[in-house]
């Protein structure tokens, strides 16, 4: 993979909270946004470590248990989730932190150099090493299982407004982490707690070189491309190359605004916590809702792409169950 070159890219646009907050509340973009330093004013930001966390209890004091993902289910099989107690995990996580991933898609130094709106390739070949089939804390709703961690957030200085209904997911794993390309239904204020991730963006108009997947998935659409596996799927390769999207390195106490249908992908490079705040007015829960919904149920009564979904596990290509 040493010689693809794949493609082209230019630097997310980004500013500093205090600049973007100088005249008063934010409003919503309407593109990509790299907010630095969103997060520092939070609670979170200093109380969220490996460590607290893994201390969570259950009003009776017993152990937390949570859904986790087994392996890349984005483009790979869909393994059955594994149901495990969340405290050694993040004890374990929190023991590696500041251990970082071998190679990265573009050094932070290089990025550092690079101008807006310069044109950049990726090194892909850093990507080969990976292994994608590590266990992920995927879409945690911590803030259903306790409500006082709420308090820690200051959601509203990013989702201005009394009308807009959000709903909040936690990703939490390793470095080497990586969330399948895909776009979701929602916008998304991508926060960052801790550790750092590599993102890249393709716009909308992008689709056509995004492989889209038949693989069914709840509020999001999947694509085909694996970029752990670049090397194995030649054709989905060859169009993944045509395609110009953008990157940026989302670093603890970063927010980053991914718009609806804004196809993206995300490589943790050290030990991470992520906090996904997916927002929707209510015109938008009633236009984009009821076809996501409606599309649920026909896949729980087997009439829309069951057996292929990121819910079920499901059969690899010669009818063998998933491992």
């Amino acid at each position: 993979m040493s010689d693809f070159e794949g493609p082209t890219f230019q630097r997310i646009r980004q500013v500093e909270w205090a600049e973007l907050t100088r005249s008063g509340p934010i409003e919503v973009p309407s593109e990509p946004l790299l907010v630095k330093g969103a997060l520092r004013p939070w609670p979170a930001y200093t109380r969220w470590t490996f460590e607290a966390l893994s201390q969570l209890r259950r009003p009776d004091g017993s152990e937390v248990v949570a859904r986790f993902a087994n392996g890349l289910d984005d483009q790979g099989v869909t393994r059955p989730p594994l149901d495990l107690p969340i405290g050694p995990y993040l004890a374990e996580l929190g023991d590696t932190t500041g251990r970082s991933a071998g190679g990265w898609l573009l050094s932070a130094a290089r990025l550092e150099r690079l101008d807006p709106g310069t044109t950049f390739h990726l090194d892909w070949s850093s990507m080969e090493q990976f292994i994608p089939d590590r266990i992920y804390l995927s879409q945690w709703s911590i803030l259903s299982a306790f409500p006082a961690l709420r308090e820690d957030l200051a959601i509203r200085a990013l989702w201005p407004g009394w009308s807009r209904r959000t709903w909040e997911y936690v990703f939490i794993g390793p470095a080497e982490t990586v969330t399948g390309l895909h776009y979701d239904v929602p916008d998304n204020w991508f926060c960052q707690v801790r550790g750092t991730k590599e993102v890249i963006l393709f716009p909308p108009g992008q689709r056509r070189f995004m492989c889209a997947s038949k693989k069914y998935d709840w509020g999001a659409t999947l694509s085909d491309i694996d970029i752990t596996r670049l090397s194995e799927m030649p054709r989905e390769r060859d169009r993944f190359a045509r395609a110009t999207g953008l990157y940026g390195q989302v670093e603890a106490g970063d927010a980053l605004f991914i718009p609806r249908q804004t196809w993206h992908s995300m490589i943790a490079r050290s030990p991470s916590i992520s906090l996904g705040v997916f927002g929707l007015t209510p015109w938008d829960v009633v236009a984009l809702g009821g076809s996501t919904g409606l599309r649920a149920l026909l896949h729980q009564l087997r009439l829309y792409r069951w057996g292929n979904c990121t819910c079920h596990a499901m059969t690899d290509a010669f009818g063998s169950p998933a491992p």
